[in-house]
């Protein structure tokens, strides 16, 4: 754990006074002993009220819904997955053989869940204000650089407004695959617009992340050729 204890202290300036919950953070179900998920729970709970705290310290005027979309926008998995891949923890997991030989230091969910974790076991480690210490760290810039309201619209109402904005039939979306087991499902949609012959896809844990997924891909690709 010395290893993954001077990677913490150098990229969110904290040290653990109990390093078992650190050990505990990074262990992933599929490695012996005790792993996360317990701590991933209580990460989770953790971010939720931080975030909605820091959100509120840093947009004056924002009404309850746009708050509530920025929030979103920063505790959802994909975001997570990127703060995390961006500190690499993904270097300090403790994987079970599968795991490891699958890549599982390198997969979206893993990640995202293992962060959830840490700041959870930092919650316990240091209370509320050591929390807070260690998730501002961790976002950094994305909380001094939080996008336009108008943006923060999710991918599917803004295409469903794009395209009523133009009298145009709304898009079709269609899951074409599902993979994995019960527990860890990756979802593949298609997201079609007869209209414009258009077809975008998109993938996710659950479907609606699939399906926003595809929106966006949908958007980038009509706002170009379509303005």
């Amino acid at each position: 754990m010395d290893k993954a204890a001077a990677w913490l202290q150098q990229s969110l300036a904290y040290i653990f006074s109990d390093e078992q919950l650190l050990r505990q953070a990074l262990t992933h179900r599929s490695a012996p002993g005790a792993n996360n998920e317990r701590l991933e729970f209580l990460g989770d709970a953790v971010l939720q009220l931080v975030i909605s705290g820091l959100v509120f310290e840093n947009t004056d005027n924002a009404s309850e819904g746009q708050l509530s979309r920025l929030r979103s926008t920063l505790v959802k998995d994909t975001t997570l997955a990127e703060v995390a891949a961006s500190l690499g923890i993904g270097d300090h997991l403790i994987l079970g053989p599968g795991e490891k030989k699958s890549g599982g230091h390198r997969r979206s969910s893993i990640l995202a869940d293992a962060l959830e974790a840490v700041f959870g076991a930092v919650y316990l480690d240091a209370g509320l204000e050591g929390a807070v210490s260690v998730i501002r760290a961790a976002y950094g810039d994305r909380l001094h650089e939080l996008a336009e309201f108008a943006d923060l619209r999710d991918p599917k109402s803004r295409l469903q407004e794009y395209l009523q904005g133009r009298r145009m039939a709304l898009p079709e979306y269609a899951v074409q695959n599902v993979s994995g087991k019960a527990h860890q499902q990756t979802f593949e949609v298609i997201c079609n617009i007869p209209e414009l012959d258009v077809k975008t896809y998109g993938t996710g844990s659950a479907r609606r992340d699939a399906e926003q997924q595809a929106a966006d891909a949908m958007l980038n690709k009509i706002e170009g050729n379509h303005g």
